[in-house]
């Protein structure tokens, strides 16, 4: 599985249905409007990389409002539930 995070700069006023419009593309899990630089933030989960590179290419960064795009490509995932597993190893209960 490869994930990604695509960031997003959009025309004003556009976010909410821009991201609305997102979550019809296949293989974005979800979208989260953010403060900074971008205006929307979007999971992409796919199975290969060739996946990404049209799900972004050729069905994202078309959509009408979009000005930018700009894709982060995960290599590893942490999270705090994974790391409260790895202290319970071998926890007695």
């Amino acid at each position: 599985m490869v994930t990604a995070f695509v960031m997003f700069i959009v025309e004003p006023g556009r976010v909410t249905a821009i991201a609305e419009r997102l979550l019809e593309v296949p293989g974005i899990a979800e979208v989260h409007s953010v403060a900074g630089p971008y205006d929307l933030v979007a999971i992409a989960r796919v199975k290969k990389h060739e996946e990404l590179a049209d799900l972004v290419a050729d069905h994202v960064a078309h959509i009408e409002g979009i000005e930018r795009t700009e894709t982060l490509i995960a290599f590893r995932a942490y999270s705090k539930r994974d790391l409260g597993l790895m202290w319970d190893v071998g926890a007695s209960d």
